[in-house]
């Protein structure tokens, strides 16, 4: 099994606000893909994520307001499905600071890099969207290879 991990630093943010981005139809759609259905703030909730190359759907699996957030991918790539994205948030000094990670691959084939890369872009734009309020995210966000 393989992971994708990033370390994110997030400042002028509180952990409610953080958390609120990453389970929210608007926090979402503000950093990830405008296509974006469902609310993530329940668990056994169902989101829905749609991007120029596909999408998938991902389910709610553990929820603790402000600190962490558990999802597995139920439908998408097939290198996705079945895989695991948490997300671990605490307070470091001036920063909220995200512990991300893509767990479960099978192996670290080539779309996994892509998908690497592509997470850690997301996850600037969750940052950017968090302190400025306006992310990138798809169809905005940077185009890294023929998968978008």
């Amino acid at each position: 099994m393989a992971d994708i991990l990033h370390k994110v630093g997030i400042q002028s943010a509180t952990l409610t606000e953080v958390y609120s981005a990453i389970t929210t139809q608007k926090g979402l759609a503000g950093w990830w893909t405008t296509d974006t259905e469902g609310e993530g703030n329940k668990v056994k909730d169902l989101l829905k994520f749609r991007f120029d190359a596909g999408g998938f759907d991902i389910k709610v699996i553990e929820l603790t307001p402000s600190s962490h957030v558990l999802w597995q991918v139920v439908e998408g790539p097939e290198e996705w499905i079945g895989t695991t994205v948490s997300w671990e948030l605490k307070k470091e000094g001036d920063y909220i600071v995200i512990l991300f990670k893509h767990m479960g691959w099978k192996e670290p084939v080539e779309f996994m890099h892509h998908c690497s890369t592509k997470w850690a872009i997301f996850l600037m734009s969750l940052k950017n969207l968090v302190e400025t309020g306006k992310g990138n995210p798809n169809p905005h966000d940077v185009k890294i290879d023929n998968w978008n």
